[in-house]
């Protein structure tokens, strides 16, 4: 995608950014994702009559239509199945949708507008919440979940919790990751790898073309790496890339002239690095773990960390579309209870995709299905629980941010140098 925002306002720009935003993220992971484990032995908390809500659940089972624009149903479908299959007297059958997040909002808002709302829940990550809450589409889930005695601070990783507070009251983080960023390296290419920016621009310098990041409007290592530089430069307001990022640009502009061209999306710095075309490229967690457990990167490729970094995180959300009836209103909320309980939450180590992935406190490892050990045991990182505890976790630019933040990187930085993949 070329498309540049650059002369463009209001709400027509905040849609063209989602579009970009639409392909970051964390990688595409293996078929079958891994789940499966026993449900819960006891029920989310609340009556059978009301679930804690004060909304009476359905005389009958219903049937729940859930879209996804986030790939979250890797991580959460396994929780919602088990749900289901625990409750047949609250949930018939579910069905599962996946669809771009820039047709999301236009999608739905036709849906309400028609009378004919037939989505119940969306999944999405901070795209797909940002543009229903500037079209006003979603419900104010989190003061109907508060009704059921849930209290998000204490059920929430503190780092999740942040991330709960870009949702305004309208989604409900379910799955989450500091995300990065990362560098990862073929050892038999590099054997000192960069520990400052300094270092990395020095490597680049040195080795010419063996650098490589995607353009950030389409890739999560991207957007994460540009993200998380300002706060490894001192700069003077990591959260303002118009006025606080001048030694971030600088930066990026002098490492730019020693990088061949980027890549729109990640899959191609990885097949580059499993390629050995590339020597380096940047990561985050997700990314370096599944491509390796899926082949396109060798197992022995190497993850380096800045020295002093910050880790820029990412979430999923629960989303309610506004004109859901009370009846599965309340199977809902009872099934947002279910997906925070730790033995359902600890679902969503999955493969790597989004790791470590789950938002709730005390989803350990050791709950999760053991397929996910399996692949974590093989292919994860011992060194990312100390990094993760270590290191300070902010939240992401919001969606405004982060548009201006891709019109300077597409102006200043890879106007003339962004390649389409091929196929």
């Amino acid at each position: 995608m070329k498309t540049m925002l650059c002369g463009v306002s209001g709400p027509l720009r905040l849609l063209l950014a989602l579009a970009l935003l639409a392909a970051c993220g964390a990688p595409a992971g293996p078929p079958g994702a891994a789940g499966g484990s026993e449900p819960p032995a006891t029920q989310p908390s609340g009556s059978e009559s009301s679930g804690g809500s004060g909304l009476a659940f359905p005389d009958q089972p219903v049937t729940l239509n859930v879209i996804d624009v986030a790939g979250n149903l890797q991580l959460t479908q396994p929780m919602i199945d088990a749900y289901a299959e625990a409750n047949p007297d609250k949930v018939a059958k579910v069905n599962y949708e996946e669809a771009p997040s820039p047709d999301l909002a236009g999608r739905i808002q036709a849906q309400q507008e028609g009378g004919n709302l037939q989505t119940d829940l969306v999944l999405t990550g901070t795209d797909g919440l940002a543009a229903g809450i500037e079209f006003d589409l979603w419900e104010k889930i989190v003061a109907r979940y508060a009704d059921t005695g849930a209290d998000l601070e204490q059920i929430l990783l503190p780092p999740a919790f942040d991330m709960q507070g870009l949702a305004q009251d309208y989604g409900v983080v379910i799955t989450y990751y500091p995300s990065g960023p990362l560098l990862e390296y073929d050892p038999e290419q590099v054997d000192d790898p960069p520990t400052t920016p300094d270092e990395l621009l020095a490597f680049a310098e040195a080795n010419p073309g063996k650098f490589q990041y995607a353009r950030p409007a389409n890739s999560g290592p991207g957007r994460t790496f540009i993200m998380g530089l300002p706060y490894l430069l001192d700069d003077a307001d990591p959260m303002d890339p118009e006025n606080g990022w001048d030694k971030t640009w600088d930066f990026l502009a002098e490492l730019g002239e020693h990088i061949e061209y980027y890549p729109t999306g990640t899959t191609q710095t990885m097949t580059e690095l499993g390629q050995g075309t590339r020597a380096m490229v940047a990561t985050t967690t997700g990314w370096d773990i599944n491509p390796r457990a899926l082949g396109t990167v060798p197992k022995e490729a190497e993850v380096a960390f800045f020295d002093g970094f910050t880790w820029v995180a990412d979430a999923h959300y629960f989303v309610v579309p506004k004109g859901v009836d009370d009846a599965k209103m309340a199977v809902l909320l009872d099934l947002l209870a279910w997906i925070h309980t730790p033995q359902e939450n600890a679902k969503a180590y999955d493969a790597g995709y989004f790791f470590p992935g789950p938002a709730v406190k005390g989803a350990e490892l050791s709950m999760a299905p053991p397929e996910s050990q399996a692949i974590l045991e093989e292919f994860g990182r011992p060194e990312y629980d100390q990094a993760i505890a270590d290191n300070p976790i902010e939240v992401p630019l919001d969606a405004e941010q982060l548009v201006k933040a891709f019109e300077i990187w597409d102006r200043r930085i890879g106007q003339g140098k962004v390649q389409e993949e091929e196929g």
